[in-house]
């Protein structure tokens, strides 16, 4: 099970990035996909997740109506797009899959595996 997570970067307060998780070694087909966050000195947070039967997405209050999960399994790909970025959703950002995802907000914290970090900061 691999997962690779690209697309972080800088961008000015207000602006958007659109992230990416690549996963191989399994169906993506039959498993959940989560993005998680976690800025200096802080725990993890979980960002968002997308189901693997019905594509139901939840979100973390912090980010509901700023970002986009989504996922194309033909592609063995998932996104999250982010918009109205602030400083502080500066943080690493990681995929991750074996994980529990439900709503209506958030909750999961654990996961089987994951990707590596991709940094996205947020200047003011």
């Amino acid at each position: 099970v691999q997962l690779q997570a690209s697309g972080g970067g800088l961008v000015q307060s207000g602006g958007s990035l659109t992230l990416s998780c690549t996963t191989s070694g399994f169906s993506l087909d039959w498993n959940a996909i989560g993005w998680f966050r976690q800025a200096p000195g802080k725990e993890r947070e979980a960002v968002s997740c997308i189901t693997s039967n019905d594509f139901s997405t939840y979100y973390a209050d912090s980010v509901k109506g700023r970002f986009t999960i989504s996922r194309d399994n033909a592609k063995n790909t998932a996104y999250l797009q982010m918009r109205s970025l602030k400083p502080e959703d500066t943080a690493v950002y990681y995929c991750a899959t074996g994980l529990t995802c439900l709503g209506p907000t958030i909750t999961t914290t654990t996961y089987d595996h994951r990707s590596q970090g991709t940094l996205v900061t947020v200047s003011s």
